[in-house]
């Protein structure tokens, strides 16, 4: 944060009170959610952007959960998001977003319309062996208002489709932003927000 000493008398070494922050100067902070199905990568996207040390809330799987979570797909996963994600990245010197991840199975999706408060706008993330698993995310921005994103997560070994193709199958309008990314390059998450914070502001009513 950018803060001006208003008063000349304070030494350069004293702390800044906080009756003297320039908030005129400060970043504009905005709230954004990256959703979608289980094990879609959301906590890896977090995680690679984020310039703070992310929050996670990951606990390990058990046998219990083996009847309602699909781990065909990722044999490999052994812990899950039991509440959300948390990172925070600067975007441009008035510009900071702050990323929330949401927990990808149905028996947590009732904490989504807690953390959805304030958001400008949401991104689906999507994994091409089983789009059907975002199509829950999709609909719940669609239902509330929220401007989204798709961005396309692709995991080694996935078939690699265009833009165009993930557009038709999923039947998303030519207006949402469709990306195809790695949840592990941080270059490829940057874009993935900026396309999405671009669709907000266009989608936002002057």
């Amino acid at each position: 944060m950018v803060f001006a000493v208003s008063d000349p008398a304070v030494a350069e070494d004293e702390p800044v009170q906080p009756w003297q922050y320039d908030r005129s100067r400060a970043p504009v902070a905005v709230k954004v959610l990256v959703a979608g199905g289980f094990g879609v990568g959301k906590t890896t996207f977090v995680s690679s952007v984020s310039e703070i040390t992310p929050l996670r809330t990951e606990a390990v799987m058990t046998a219990a959960s083996l009847p309602t979570d699909d781990l065909s797909a990722t044999p490999d996963k052994h812990t899950t998001t039991v509440a959300m994600d948390f990172g925070r990245v600067t975007l441009a010197d008035d510009l900071v977003l702050y990323v929330y991840g949401t927990p990808g199975q149905e028996r947590f999706w009732f904490m989504w319309d807690d953390l959805v408060r304030g958001a400008i706008g949401g991104l689906v993330l999507a994994d091409t062996r089983r789009l059907r698993d975002c199509f829950p995310a999709l609909d719940y921005f669609e239902s509330c208002g929220l401007p989204y994103a798709v961005a396309v997560n692709h995991f080694e070994g996935s078939p690699e489709y265009e833009e165009g193709d993930v557009r038709e199958a999923l039947g998303i309008p030519p207006v949402v932003p469709v990306v195809i990314m790695d949840a592990r390059r941080r270059d490829t998450v940057v874009e993935s927000l900026l396309a999405l914070v671009s669709h907000a502001l266009d989608a936002t009513p002057e």
